[in-house]
């Protein structure tokens, strides 16, 4: 039996993401460990679990480094790599908005030349000119984009908002909602066809665990 390898995305995401590997009979003891180790194995159950980047958890899976991967949706849908997304797991919940100063609430489908910051530029451009039909100038920032319309480098932004507070203390608001976000179970095509019964005993533990089973880790 060949070890399959899961791909998680360091930080919150990875913790919660062992909990629930955990949970299902899983050993991520050595995950829990302070070490630099960036691959950790459970040789009973032949999983190997690596800690990636959260935006490159998409590549690995894609390409067959990574058997399987716990991601959030942002990365999926900005990404937009070949693979299966198999279960909603219902943590590190937050929402894809459009944000701005609230004088331009309602104003933007009549604006022409719209100028968007995100660090989410796919997701941007998807959801303005694919979906609302407009033309617009989209500018790649990596972070403090919450800065971009205040200097004038934009007249919106499209960014994760979990709570708002960020927005509120720099004098901008949520204008409209792009979609909401969580975190994911994605599998490798290949994987499904040649290990589907071990994934898909994988994917159904995951299935059913509820919300409520790890709300609280």
């Amino acid at each position: 039996m060949r070890y399959l390898t899961v791909a998680l995305a360091k930080g919150r995401l990875a913790e919660l993401a062992m909990e629930i590997f955990s949970s299902i009979g899983m050993d991520c003891a050595q995950m829990k460990e302070k070490t630099r180790k960036l691959i950790f194995t459970d040789e009973e159950h032949k999983m190997k679990f690596i800690l990636v980047k959260a935006s490159d958890v998409p590549t690995y899976v894609e390409y067959g480094a990574a058997d399987i991967g716990v991601v959030g949706k942002d990365t999926l849908l900005e990404e937009g790599r070949n693979l299966y997304e198999m279960v909603d797991l219902g943590f590190g919940k937050c929402r894809m908005c459009v944000c701005g100063p609230n004088e331009l609430r309602g104003k933007l489908d009549d604006m022409s030349e719209l100028k968007v910051a995100s660090k989410y530029p796919a997701v941007a451009k998807h959801y303005f000119q694919d979906i609302k039909g407009h033309t617009i100038d989209i500018i790649k920032l990596n972070g403090s984009v919450e800065l971009a319309p205040l200097v004038g480098l934009s007249d919106v932004i499209v960014d994760i908002v979990e709570t708002g507070k960020t927005l509120k203390e720099n004098g901008l608001d949520v204008l409209e909602e792009v979609c909401q976000l969580s975190a994911r179970l994605v599998v490798n095509k290949v994987t499904m066809k040649m290990e589907r019964e071990r994934v898909m005993d994988i994917v159904n533990k995951f299935r059913a665990m509820t919300e409520d089973n790890f709300a609280n880790i």
